[in-house]
């Protein structure tokens, strides 16, 4: 999370599941909303994570959509 307080300029992001970029729960979607990237971008590299890492993306995944809270409307 990144706060600026100089004068007028603040800027917070949070990490949110998506809502309307959801395949399963969000994650991903919410994810690359945070970074700015495409959401297909961080959906290959959980599958790569998963594969790679032995099933370690799956374990991340189930954390983040248990842990990440959802997207107000």
């Amino acid at each position: 999370m990144t706060n600026y307080s100089d004068g007028d300029t603040k800027t917070t992001r949070t990490l949110r599941r998506s809502r309307t970029d959801k395949m399963l729960a969000g994650v991903c979607g919410g994810i690359a909303k945070t970074l700015g990237i495409d959401a297909a971008l961080v959906r290959i590299g959980l599958v790569v994570a998963t594969i790679l890492g032995f099933g370690t993306g799956v374990l991340i995944y189930l954390a983040c959509w248990i842990l990440m809270p959802e997207e107000t409307a």
